[in-house]
């Protein structure tokens, strides 16, 4: 049996945070959600996961400044990480935050999943 793929997924709505959980886990995933990015290089080593989605809005430091933290550390920095956001520049924030790839929120969670497969699929 194939071992599960696991996600973490850092979000401040928790509606969005059950939609993600529920979409990903249908989809086979090991799946760990958080409303805080305060720990998130703790939180990552601790679960040394496959993909992180990261939100922009975030408390309390931020998606990009915890972003930076995961891609900054040696131990890390080879997690991709998808950013989303529902702001205009969301493209922007993700090249500045050094993101692996970015979903504008709105979005369908089709294309989310495809996407982070083929990040994962990417790293093996």
């Amino acid at each position: 049996m194939q071992e599960k793929k696991r996600v973490i997924i850092f979000d401040d709505d928790r509606d969005l945070l059950d939609i993600f959980f529920f979409v990903f886990e249908e989809d086979g995933w090991d799946v760990h959600t958080f409303q805080s990015c305060d720990e998130v290089v703790e939180i990552a080593t601790a679960l040394s996961p496959d993909l992180v989605l990261m939100d922009n809005w975030i408390p309390s430091i931020g998606g990009i400044a915890a972003t930076q933290l995961l891609k900054n550390d040696a131990n890390l920095r080879e997690i991709p990480v998808i950013y989303v956001s529902a702001n205009n520049e969301v493209g922007e924030l993700s090249k500045k935050a050094g993101a692996d790839a970015f979903m504008a929120k709105p979005f369908d969670l089709a294309p989310l999943l495809a996407l982070a497969r083929s990040l994962v699929e990417k790293q093996n």
